[in-house]
């Protein structure tokens, strides 16, 4: 028998139907709702490309099931900025302009991640950064352009 789980997704009301309500998030957002930000990467909860935001902060949504949700509210990579008027999140500009993807994978999880980070502090420190991103794996090497791309959305550097 399906279970029905209510929550709000990118600002909407929402309602995933499951038969496993121990199945992973990730799964439903990507099957069910068709979003592509929240990536399959370990598995685990390890790597960081299935980041989404619930209630406001950065989850594993691998390793988050979909009954630990109900009544909450889900943030993607797709409902960061203003899908009402087509504006990408400051972050999501900044990767943009500072190229800081190679191959894109880990993008969603560095992106998501950052966003929290900079809710809780807007200011970071290149260390505050590293830290904050340290469980988010990238196997192409562009960390340099993901540093700049935060900074860039912080205001820390312009141009």
């Amino acid at each position: 028998m399906s279970s029905r789980i209510a929550f709000k997704l990118n600002g909407t009301p929402a309602l995933a139907l499951v038969d496993d309500p121990s199945m992973p998030l990730l799964y439903a957002l990507r099957d069910q709702f068709k979003l592509h930000g929240p990536r399959y990467g370990c598995g685990l909860g390890q790597c960081g490309s299935c980041t989404v935001h619930v209630d406001g902060q950065a989850v594993r949504s691998c390793v988050t099931p979909i009954s630990g949700i109900e009544n909450k509210s889900i943030t993607t990579l797709e409902g960061l900025g203003d899908a009402d008027f087509g504006k990408l999140h400051a972050l999501q500009s900044a990767f943009i302009e500072e190229q800081a993807a190679q191959c894109g994978y880990c993008t969603n999880g560095m992106i998501m991640q950052a966003a929290d980070l900079l809710k809780r502090n807007s200011k970071p420190s290149e260390y505050e950064i590293r830290s904050a991103l340290s469980g988010n794996l990238c196997r192409c090497g562009s960390h340099a352009r993901v540093l700049r791309a935060i900074q860039r959305a912080s205001g820390q550097i312009t141009g």
